[in-house]
């Protein structure tokens, strides 16, 4: 049996729920990992090989210093709805690579959103296609133009980057038989649980996978009612 490499991991948004996933799987999987947030003293500090960074991924000082000596980046950084500027994505993303290519890292693997195009798969369901979806995308505007932005910037480097565009996401608790798509390939799927979003991220962050590819992942089994999940994202626009 082929030992897999233990690595050190720097993992920005690391205190939001997919954040903790994946720092989560990462330890239980040997690995070594940096957790960037700006709220340290509430992060769970259960193994020797944590270490827990309190950083503002907009600060560029900041991340240069939390991402030297380390062999991959994750970034799971995000925003809720809102009809304010986003910035945070763009932002995060021009100073995580500035900060990699200082310090010699190559791999980094990040979260947008399959918001970040407009046209859902033409074998999606009708209702969700015509009217639940173009209204998500509405609400969620300035989120999606951002992580838009985030993708070009990400693009235009020479890192070996992977994007990963979930669905809506929902809580599940264990990893299903999720679906990969490449871009310009689309899925059907209205969700993502988190539970697989963060079995993606460490399986291309550690595995070299997709590189230079943007990717979909879509969850099939123990997803929520779509009406449910609208209503609560509706709920929390501002907040």
């Amino acid at each position: 049996m082929v030992r897999k490499q233990r690595m050190k991991l720097v993992i920005f948004g690391a205190n939001g729920p997919t954040g903790r996933l994946v720092t989560r799987q990462a330890l239980a999987e040997g690995h070594t990992v940096t957790a960037v947030t700006r709220r340290p003293d509430t992060f769970p500090k259960d193994s020797l090989r944590l270490r827990v960074a309190g950083a503002d991924a907009l600060d560029l000082g900041a991340v240069d210093d939390v991402v030297a000596g380390h062999d991959r980046v994750i970034s799971t950084l995000g925003v809720p709805y809102t009809r304010e500027p986003v910035s945070v994505f763009s932002q995060s993303a021009r100073n995580i690579v500035a900060a990699m290519s200082r310090h010699g890292l190559r791999r980094l693997v990040c979260v947008t959103s399959i918001g970040v195009h407009p046209e859902l798969a033409p074998e999606e369901r009708f209702f969700f296609r015509k009217v639940v979806g173009p209204i998500l995308l509405a609400m969620g505007r300035p989120l999606y133009e951002d992580a838009r932005r985030m993708e070009e910037i990400v693009r235009a480097t020479d890192l070996d980057w992977t994007i990963v565009r979930p669905s809506g996401l929902f809580d599940a608790t264990t990893v299903t038989d999720y679906r990969i798509a490449v871009a310009p390939q689309r899925l059907a799927g209205m969700f993502t649980s988190r539970t697989d979003l963060a079995d993606v991220l460490l399986r291309e962050a550690t595995e070299d996978r997709h590189v230079g590819a943007c990717i979909e992942v879509i969850t099939n089994q123990g997803t929520p009612n779509y009406a449910q999940v609208f209503l609560k994202e509706a709920l929390r626009i501002g907040k």
